[in-house]
């Protein structure tokens, strides 16, 4: 499987009154030139987005290592453009990446990516939508709307480190065999509880989300 970038985006600093923090960086927009991207490190002591220059106001729940890089699909996109009766530019969801040609909700956990000469992402969940996306959006039930379709998106951790920048090829370089989808694990996360022991067949899941579903798994029983 093969596509490209079709825009890299950077957030800018904006006021956010849906969590009553300073700032949030979801308003991102696509830029030309090219953009490093390195592992940020901890979520809340690193450097918060794993592209520099990117700004992540809720450092508590966003970026990190296993949240460096958040990709969606111009193909889910243009889905929601549909539904919504809305233009959604890339960059509208709070992505970093805007692609196209790859199956980004269809991405195993743990996958990897090539992109451009030196890049290498690594799957690791889908979004979570929080009240700042629906503040965004300001569309009616927004993050129960969002759960339900299933379009997440998928955050990426950063193998090696590079630049990136738009009309860079992508191509799927590594797919393990447990054939966990990002799909599939947020679907089960989300809804089926009973199902949960499923996503520890998936080896590169994020250490803080196994222990959870450890703990899940034994108050479960």
């Amino acid at each position: 499987m093969s596509g490209k970038i079709l825009s890299v985006n950077i957030g800018v600093a904006r006021p956010n009154p849906a969590k009553g923090m300073p700032v949030t960086g979801i308003d991102k927009r696509p830029v030309e030139h090219a953009v490093e991207v390195r592992p940020p490190g901890p979520k809340r002591t690193g450097l918060h987005s794993g592209l520099v220059g990117d700004p992540i106001g809720d450092t508590k729940h966003h970026g990190g290592d296993n949240q460096a890089v958040y990709v969606y699909a111009r193909e889910d996109l243009d889905w929601w453009q549909k539904e919504l009766d809305r233009e959604l530019p890339g960059g509208y969801f709070g992505e970093n990446l805007t692609t196209s040609g790859m199956d980004v909700c269809g991405a195993v956990v743990g996958e990897r990516w090539r992109i451009g000469d030196t890049v290498v992402l690594q799957a690791t969940f889908g979004r979570i939508p929080c009240a700042t996306f629906q503040a965004r959006m300001a569309e009616p039930r927004w993050t129960k709307r969002f759960t339900a379709a299933n379009r997440t998106g998928t955050y990426f951790r950063i193998v090696t480190a590079g630049f990136l920048r738009a009309g860079d090829p992508i191509e799927l370089v590594h797919r393990p065999a447990h054939g966990v989808t990002i799909a599939e694990a947020f679907h089960i996360y989300m809804h089926e509880p009973k199902s949960l022991a499923r996503l520890l067949e998936a080896n590169e899941l994020p250490d803080d989300l196994r222990q959870e579903v450890t703990a899940k798994l034994t108050r479960q029983s």
